[in-house]
């Protein structure tokens, strides 16, 4: 059986992963807005 630190690091890991992808989605998606609303909303 695995140690808890190493299982809970793995999930953080997995977790930091994930965040990054869908930052990297919004980010994307922020940068080419489709309505000029959204520019002027911020």
């Amino acid at each position: 059986m695995p140690s808890l630190t190493k299982k809970t690091d793995a999930r953080r890991a997995r977790k930091r992963v994930n965040q990054g992808k869908a930052r990297k989605k919004k980010m994307s998606k922020a940068s080419t807005p489709s309505f000029p609303v959204h520019v002027e909303k911020k």
